[in-house]
């Protein structure tokens, strides 16, 4: 008795051509208007701080609440829209964004401030500062106005 060969048949590999394996960026997200432009580009991804705009409605009231801190301003950047407060108290550096700052002027290193601490999403670990208002400008520093005009102090 000849017996032939019998050959397997040839099984392509398991693949879904609709999900790939790893995950496209930007991922879609509904309701967020960045997403809805099309061409999104990594600058143009949303910021995962919450500002004021993004902060729920609890978080704020809890905000608000709180103490209000003293504090000196140890760095601004404008055009970045973020900075850090150094506390009165000597604890850790605190990180402002320009959406929470009050007022007429854009703070420079050595103003003096006061300011509420709002929880940073997701672990709510560290702090941010919220409702920032300046109360004594750095001596001898010129300051210069959200519209962009110059004062000297």
């Amino acid at each position: 008795m000849t017996s032939e060969p019998t050959s397997s048949p040839v099984v392509p590999p398991l693949h879904s051509p609709k999900s790939p394996v790893w995950p496209t960026f930007p991922f879609h997200r509904e309701g967020s208007r960045v997403w809805e432009r099309g061409g999104v580009s990594s600058r143009d991804l949303p910021s995962p701080l919450p500002t004021k705009r993004t902060r729920t409605y609890s978080a704020t009231a809890r905000a608000s609440a709180g103490p209000v801190f003293k504090g000196v301003c140890k760095q601004f950047s404008r055009s970045q829209g973020h900075g850090f407060i150094t506390p009165e108290n000597g604890s850790e550096d605190i990180f402002v964004h320009v959406s929470d700052i009050e007022g007429e002027y854009v703070p420079v290193e050595g103003d003096e401030v006061t300011f509420k601490m709002c929880p940073i999403p997701p672990k709510n670990q560290k702090f941010q500062a919220v409702e920032v208002v300046l109360t004594q400008l750095a001596p001898h520093t010129p300051h210069e106005t959200w519209s962009g005009q110059v004062v000297g102090s």
